[in-house]
């Protein structure tokens, strides 16, 4: 992934519009990472993954809560949280 300091990125804006179709570009500040550019289309495409994961989390849930695993649905969504936190981090 190329990387360019925020004030490249300002400057150069039109190419970076025109790399992120082929692959994301970073920008850093002050040295650091602050943010990555993707095409329109993975930006979709991660949505739609993330929705996805969240619908298969939400039936595994559901599965416990039928299965008699959990007592009741406050539990399912707590239980869901903290799936959804672990894997964030």
């Amino acid at each position: 992934m190329e990387t360019l300091n925020a004030t490249e990125a300002k400057r150069e804006f039109g190419d970076v519009l025109l790399k992120v179709q082929h692959s994301p570009v970073g920008i850093n500040k002050n040295g650091k990472p602050v943010a990555v550019v993707i095409s329109a289309a993975e930006y979709e495409e991660l949505n739609a993954l993330k929705e996805q994961w969240l619908k298969v989390e939400l039936q595994k849930g559901m599965e416990d809560l039928k299965a008699g695993r959990i007592k009741n649905g406050e539990e399912v969504f707590n239980n869901l949280r903290k799936r959804i936190m672990n894997a964030q981090v």
